[in-house]
């Protein structure tokens, strides 16, 4: 059967945006190759308009018109969006999920007209701006040109890391997707206490910014791990040794740690 899309869909929400941003910022596919569904009037207008893409508030009709589905919905409601369009799903698709905890044994069992070719990708918020990255596996009925497709699409918007394992993209969750997260929470932090030490909300925003960006960039570029880099500004006697003093006194590290497991656990409870 000739689809008419590339690429449908069904969710318009910030992960939408961007995987279409992603897709037609690397020339990856062309504007008239992809459709996206959302219930919202004004979310359709909004990506019909930055996009210059296909919209729908019919998911049925994505699916029929599609090559490869992408699910970018919430977990706790994917049960009675995938009942609406099932049915459409043929042996030619390939359904790419994108939401946290949902295995994809759950997700192929919804398809029990056929052995639905699944492949599970949990990809983070930076995917926006094309330095994301994202966890990838295969189910069970998905061959190696359907991961490699489903790699191809996220690889513009940044990296990819194959899982072998599946049970590990819950860790990944906890990790990378809900990852920037605690970034912003930490650097909302900073920003709070150099106001407290005297300086203007701007200056402080400023500061925290583009410390944060600085040192992403020699992590990333020297190949240090974090552990090494710290060692490297802290001096004895000095403000980060004192500032580290405070940490580890409070568990801060500890904390942080249970705050992601906790994640990871969430992720779990989600796919049950």
């Amino acid at each position: 059967m000739v689809t008419q899309y590339e690429i449908g869909v069904i969710g318009g929400g910030n992960a939408a945006e961007g995987i279409i941003g992603g897709l037609l910022r690397r020339s990856i596919l062309l504007d008239d190759r992809i459709i996206a569904a959302d219930p919202l009037e004004q979310r359709r207008r909004f990506l019909a308009e930055r996009f210059n893409i296909a919209v729908t508030d019919d998911n049925r009709s994505v699916a029929k018109s599609s090559y490869m589905l992408i699910l970018a919905v919430k977990p706790q409601i994917h049960r009675e969006v995938v009942a609406g369009f099932a049915d459409q799903v043929r042996d030619d698709h390939v359904v790419v999920t994108i939401m946290a905890g949902v295995s994809t044994a759950t997700l192929e069992a919804q398809f029990p007209h056929l052995k639905a070719r699944v492949v599970r990708v949990m990809p983070n918020l930076p995917m926006l701006l094309g330095v994301g990255v994202a966890g990838v596996c295969r189910g069970r009925y998905c061959n190696d040109n359907d991961l490699f497709h489903a790699r191809r699409i996220f690889d513009a918007m940044g990296k990819t890391i194959v899982l072998e394992d599946e049970s590990l993209m819950d860790a990944v969750t906890a990790v990378s997707g809900t990852g920037p997260a605690y970034f912003y929470y930490f650097v909302d932090a900073l920003v709070s206490a150099g106001e407290r030490a005297g300086l203007t909300h701007e200056q402080a925003v400023l500061l925290a910014k583009q410390t944060c960006l600085g040192a992403a960039r020699i992590m990333l570029e020297t190949n240090d791990p974090p552990a090494v880099l710290w060692r490297k500004v802290m001096s004895p006697g000095g403000t980060t040794e004192a500032a580290f003093e405070n940490m580890t006194a409070n568990r801060v590290h500890e904390l942080i740690e249970e705050a992601v497991i906790t994640a990871f656990r969430r992720s779990r409870e989600l796919g049950q």
